[in-house]
C-alpha cells in the first residue's frame, strides 16, 4: 500500500499544523508497515529449510527435477523430514505459466484427499472429548441416509461403508463447476442403495467423508474448518492452511493446470463451492503438511488411543485387510511401515508418505491434475531419504530374475511353486514361455514396482526391461506365507 500526503498551502498555517500531525501519523504507520513486512518476510523465509548435506541435496533435486522433465508437470513443492524434524524444503519449476512465476516453498497447493486424515482427526478428537464414538451408527446423527443404522463412523472413515463415491473421475464434470451443499451430495449419493453390504468390501468414496464432516459439525456445533483451525492447525503451527473449497487460492499461491492428451498445459477449471467439503478442501505449503506428519510420527496431538485407531487397518468381515486405517493407507514400503495418501482435485495432485519408525516423511505437491509426477517424486525420494540401498536386488527380485532366466530355456525349479502354480506350468506353457521370451534376450533390469497383501498372500509386480529397451514386460507373483509361489505370470508391460 502506498501512503501519500498532500502539499500544504502556504497561506494556511492551520493546514500546516495538521500536516505536522499527519506526518507523525504517517511515520508511525510507516514503521508499523515495515515491522509487519519484516514479520511477513520472516514467516515466508522460515518455510525455506536447508539442513542437509550438499550430496543429499543434489540427489533429491536431481530426482525431483527429472520427474518434472519426464512428465511435463509445471512445478513441485517438496518437504523432507528426517530425525523427526523438517530438514529440507524446495520448490521446482513454475507455479504459474502466464506470466511465468517460479515456484516457492511458501506457496500453497491444494492437497486434495490428504484432507481426509484431518477430518478423521476431528472425529477422533470429538471421541476423546466423549461426544461420540467411532463405532456409533450414522443414524444417530443422520438418520435419513441409506441403512444408516448399519453403517458406523469407523466404516465411513475406512471406506468400508458402501456409500457410492460422488467423484471417482479424474476430471471436473460440468455439474461440479456450480456451487453445491453437503446436504445435496448426501441427498443424491447417500440415499441410494449401497454399493455393497456395510463392512464387506473396501471402496474409496468421497461421499463417506462428506457424511463424516457433517457429523463433526453437528456434534461440535461449529463449522468443520473452524474446528480444525482451533484443534489441529493452530496447535501445530500450521499457519498457512487455506480452505480452497470456500475461496480460490491467492495470487501468491500456485495455479492449477490441466492437459488434454499431449496438448499444452491450460488453466484448470475450479470446482464449485461445497464439492470438496471434508473430503478435499485443504490447501497449504508443503512445510505445513510436514508439520502434521511430525505430529503423527511423534503422536503428539491426539491421545494414544486415537492414534491406535487411526493407524489400525480396518479389516473386512471376511478378514481381508485392505491396508487402510482412518483417512490413510497403512502399508509396507522399503521394508518398513508407511502411512501414505495421495490427493487430487482439479489442477493439483499431491503425495504424502510418513515412515514413523524412521521419523522420516516426504511431502510432494504438484500443480497439474491426472498426472503421476507427485507419486514418482515421492517414491524416488523415499530410498534416498531413508538411506536404503536400492541398487542391490532384493531377494524377491533375485528370485524373480532367476525364474525368468529359467523360463527362457523352458525350465523351472518346481520346488519353488505351489501345486496350483506347478499345474499352471504345463509342458505347453513352458514351451510357450521359452519360444516367446528367448528371442527377446536376457533382461537388463528386473525391478519390483509394487507390493501388497491380498488373499493372505504377498502380491508383487516387477518391471522387466529388455536389451533393446523398446519393449517392457511385467512379472506378477503371489507368494504364500511359507514362501512358495502361487503365481508367476509374464505379461506385456504397462
Amino acid at each position: 500500500m502506498r501512503l501519500t500526503t498532500g502539499k500544504p498551502s502556504p497561506e494556511s498555517h492551520f493546514l500546516l499544523g495538521w500536516l505536522f500531525i499527519m506526518r507523525r501519523i504517517f511515520f508511525c504507520l510507516f514503521a508499523l508497515a515495515c515491522s509487519s513486512f519484516v514479520v511477513a518476510a520472516h514467516g515466508q523465509s522460515s518455510l525455506t529449510v536447508n539442513d542437509i548435506s550438499a550430496d543429499l541435496r543434489t540427489k533429491l533435486d536431481a530426482t525431483a527435477q527429472q520427474a518434472l522433465d519426464q512428465t511435463g508437470v509445471p512445478s513441485a513443492s517438496v518437504a523432507i523430514v528426517q530425525g523427526g524434524k523438517i530438514v529440507y524444503t524446495r520448490a521446482y519449476g513454475k507455479a504459474k505459466l502466464d506470466p511465468p512465476v517460479p515456484a516457492e516453498p511458501s506457496m500453497r497447493y491444494s492437497v486434495g484427499s490428504i484432507s481426509k486424515q484431518f477430518t478423521a482427526a476431528a472425529i477422533l478428537l470429538l471421541e476423546q472429548q466423549g461426544k461420540l464414538s467411532i463405532d456409533d451408527p450414522v443414524s444417530k446423527y443422520l438418520p435419513d441416509l441409506t441403512r444408516a443404522n448399519e453403517v458406523t463412523i469407523r466404516m465411513l472413515l475406512s471406506h468400508t461403508a458402501g456409500y457410492q463415491d460422488f467423484w471417482p473421475e479424474d476430471y471436473l464434470m460440468p455439474p461440479m463447476r456450480e456451487a453445491t451443499t453437503a446436504q445435496y451430495i448426501l441427498d443424491t449419493w447417500a440415499k441410494k442403495p449401497l454399493d455393497f453390504d456395510p463392512g464387506t468390501r473396501w471402496q474409496y468414496s468421497n461421499t463417506n467423508y462428506v457424511i463424516a464432516g457433517l457429523i463433526v459439525e453437528k456434534v461440535s456445533g461449529v463449522p468443520l474448518m473452524k474446528f480444525l483451525q482451533a484443534n489441529v492447525f493452530k496447535p501445530l503451527d500450521m499457519e498457512a492452511v487455506w480452505n480452497s473449497d470456500a475461496e480460490r487460492l491467492g495470487d501468491t499461491d500456485a495455479s492449477g493446470y490441466i492437459r488434454y492428451a499431449l496438448g499444452p498445459l491450460r488453466p484448470a477449471p475450479k470446482e464449485g463451492k461445497g464439492w470438496m467439503f471434508a473430503a478435499g478442501e485443504l490447501a497449504m505449503p508443503a512445510y505445513d503438511l510436514a508439520q502434521w506428519n511430525i505430529s503423527m510420527m511423534n503422536r503428539s496431538l491426539l491421545a494414544a488411543k486415537s492414534y491406535d485407531e487411526m493407524f489400525a487397518t480396518v479389516k473386512l468381515k471376511d478378514g481381508t485387510d485392505p491396508h487402510y486405517g482412518l483417512g490413510l493407507f497403512v502399508r509396507n514400503a522399503l521394508g518398513r511401515t508407511c502411512y501414505e495418501h495421495s490427493g487430487e482435485v482439479s489442477g493439483f495432485v499431491s503425495e504424502n508418505m510418513v515412515f514413523p519408525e524412521d521419523k522420516a516423511a516426504i511431502v510432494v505437491l504438484t500443480n497439474q491434475d491426472a498426472a503421476r509426477a507427485a507419486a514418482i517424486i515421492a517414491r524416488g525420494l523415499a530410498p534416498i531419504v531413508l538411506g536404503v540401498d536400492t541398487q542391490a536386488p532384493s531377494e524377491p527380485e533375485r528370485q524373480a530374475m532367476e525364474i525368468y532366466n529359467g523360463l527362457m530355456q523352458g525350465k523351472i525349479d518346481r520346488a519353488l511353486f505351489t501345486p496350483n502354480c506347478n499345474a499352471y506350468f504345463s509342458q505347453q506353457a513352458l514351451e510357450d514361455f521359452q519360444s516367446s521370451l528367448s528371442p527377446l534376450g536376457k533382461p537388463t533390469v528386473l525391478k519390483k514396482t509394487a507390493e501388497e497383501l491380498r488373499g493372505g498372500m504377498t502380491f508383487r509386480v516387477f518391471s522387466v526391461v529388455l536389451p533393446d529397451e523398446k519393449q517392457h514386460l511385467q512379472v506378477t507373483t503371489y507368494t504364500t506365507p511359507d514362501g512358495k509361489l502361487e503365481q508367476y505370470l509374464v505379461i506385456p508391460g504397462q
